[in-house]
């Protein structure tokens, strides 16, 4: 395994019943990539994937125990991407790889390009170009 430092000061944390399936649909529908992965088995312990845009996300197995546990297939995450253009190349490849959409591609108010789906296993998603204010 490699691991490849990254630096942002901001990591959501999610909990999957089936981390492993969730690592893979992460990478293939929405372009993460594995920056590390622990954990036995099917069990995953802690895993960080890195948004190809910036920043990431950490995750695991549901039910390992220990002071936080988050439920698992919760949450709503909002990622950036750069152009609208790619806003749209996303939404068709996380459609391909079984995403499902819940607010389609859009132009909202504030002047961003975006969509809303959800993984197979629960958590929301969000993919705009508003990079804040």
């Amino acid at each position: 395994m490699t691991t490849t430092a990254l630096t942002t000061p901001v990591w959501p944390c999610l909990s999957y019943t089936d981390a492993r399936a969730a690592i893979r649909f992460l990478v293939d529908a929405f372009g993460f990539t594995e920056n590390a992965v622990y954990g036995d088995g099917e069990r995953v312990d802690h895993a960080e994937l890195r948004w190809p845009h910036g920043g990431g996300v950490m995750l695991g197995s549901a039910g390992r125990g220990g002071p936080i546990e988050i439920p698992a297939g919760t949450g709503c995450i909002y990622l950036v991407v750069p152009d609208a253009a790619a806003v749209d190349a996303l939404h068709a490849r996380a459609v391909a790889a079984g995403a499902t959409v819940v607010l389609g591609l859009h132009d909202t108010d504030y002047g961003s390009h975006d969509f809303t789906c959800r993984d197979p296993q629960g958590v929301y998603w969000s993919f705009g170009t508003y990079a804040g204010a």
